[in-house]
């Protein structure tokens, strides 16, 4: 049996890579597969605790997590698209003349 503090280590490491990644990089999709390698190593978290506590709502906490994030996708993606569309080039830093 793996320790709960493995699957802790490993989930803080990924949280950890997907924030540097939202932090330094200026890709709007580069930002949100960091975004949802962070909600990710949430889950990976959630579904730990609830594994040690031997309970299943940790694991309906991660359901939900998991429609929301694809939600957030879907409306990410769209938005993306679209201003790729207009501006041709998705680089973050660009995006402030959206200001109105």
């Amino acid at each position: 049996m793996i320790p709960i503090s493995y699957y802790i280590l490993l989930s803080a490491i990924l949280f950890t890579i997907g924030a540097v990644c939202v932090l330094i990089r200026r890709n709007a999709i580069i930002i949100f597969m960091g975004i949802e390698l962070m909600l990710n190593a949430a889950n990976l978290a959630f579904v730990a605790f609830a594994n040690q506590h031997q309970s299943v709502s940790g694991q309906i906490i991660v359901f939900f997590v998991i429609a929301v994030a694809a939600a957030e996708v879907a409306v990410g993606l769209a938005l993306i698209v679209t201003i790729f569309r207009t501006k041709r080039s998705i680089d973050v830093d660009q995006l402030s003349s959206l200001k109105g």
